[in-house]
């Protein structure tokens, strides 16, 4: 009796041991527990410690609450223009209702693959290959919100979805490149074309620059040139005021007669054929006067021109003396008849001398 009493009190200990062990249960943070009593449904366990009743109640599913990753592998889809792309897809959800996260689908994770693949498929078939490459945002807000609202009544919430690649066929892969080496060469002739076009600018407008600043100079220069000329001009005119006024103050202080006057005068005259329109000879009115000058200078040259010998002064005024009119008609008759003698051709010396000299003036 004792031996079978221990081992009685053996059995319940290790009994109510096992039962304390299935009684409790740990729960783990952001995970819940579905509990069931002799299968049916009976509560669901948050984190932490709890107490269920032993060889009835049972955890029948632990899920995870926390927010999860699923990435699929790629699927080819057809587009609008009937070209097959390459479409795998990343899924961020969570389960917020484990009740129906366990007894409304059988698996979850199956259903939103598969859930994925259909609206993928709808929304890429109607769409061209260029707005799929172009409208990835567009796709990820329209699948994560048809996947949102169809997850909805499996407690499950779909925070984002994300293609990760979109896999054109490899024929328009090599288009799509050629086509982009065109624009490449396309936008490269553009920008050197457009290079050349502001140099050339550049250079026109630094040739006109230049041209500006040649003529600017030029018309310096001539401006210049215009100012020397002028003042050599003033010069030379001064220097040749001066010297005619040195000139008719030595006349002054000489006093020369009028002979000597006529004299000069004639002395001129074979100057004047040597210029470049010798051809013709333009004689003054005053040849006349002067040759009877010259004729009266001749037959009697005088020692003393009975002039004055003192200077002159230029601001002095010139008192005018009158000469009669008779000593004037008589000088230039003796010097009419001079020249006549001078240029007959056939006139002697001996015929000359045999003359009697012409009277002096």
């Amino acid at each position: 009796m004792t031996s079978a009493f221990v081992v009685f009190v053996a059995l319940i200990v290790v009994l109510l041991v096992i039962a304390a062990f299935m009684a409790l249960k740990i729960i783990p943070q952001n995970h819940a527990g579905i509990v069931e009593r002799l299968g049916k449904y009976r509560t669901t366990l948050s984190s932490g410690p709890h107490l269920i009743v032993p060889f009835l109640d049972r955890v029948r599913y632990r899920v995870d609450q926390r927010e999860q990753v699923v990435s699929f592998p790629p699927q080819g889809v057809i587009t609008e223009d009937n070209l097959t792309v390459e479409i795998d897809t990343v899924i961020y959800f969570t389960v917020n209702d484990p009740v129906s996260a366990t007894y409304e689908i059988v698996s979850y994770i199956d259903a939103i693959h598969q859930l994925t693949m259909t609206t993928v498929r709808n929304i890429i078939g109607g769409m061209t290959l260029e707005q799929t490459l172009t409208s990835r945002d567009q796709i990820n807000r329209t699948l994560g919100a048809e996947l949102d609202a169809a997850t909805t009544r499996w407690g499950i919430k779909v925070n984002q979805v994300e293609l990760k690649s979109i896999d054109p066929p490899p024929t328009i892969i090599d288009a799509m490149e050629k086509q982009m080496r065109a624009d490449r060469d396309k936008r490269a002739a553009i920008l050197t074309a457009e290079g050349e076009r502001q140099a050339a600018i550049l250079t026109a407008e630094g040739q006109k620059q230049s041209a500006i600043l040649k003529a600017e100079g030029e018309k310096q220069s001539s401006i210049l040139s215009a100012e020397g000329e002028r003042q050599a001009a003033i010069l030379r005119a001064q220097g040749e005021g001066r010297a005619i006024e040195t000139v008719f103050q030595a006349i002054h202080n000489g006093n020369p007669d009028q002979k000597l006057l006529s004299y000069q005068y004639l002395q001129t005259l074979p100057k004047i054929a040597t210029g470049e329109n010798a051809s013709t000879w333009i004689i003054p009115a005053e040849l006349t006067k002067a040759l009877g000058t010259l004729g009266g200078a001749i037959g009697d040259i005088p020692v003393d021109g009975g002039g004055s010998r003192r200077p002159v002064d230029l601001d002095e005024q010139i008192v005018e003396e009158d000469t009669g009119a008779e000593d004037t008609s008589s000088v230039v008759e003796e010097a009419i008849k001079a020249a006549r003698q001078a240029e007959s051709p056939v006139a002697r010396p001996d015929e000359g001398e045999d003359q009697a000299p012409p009277p002096s003036a």
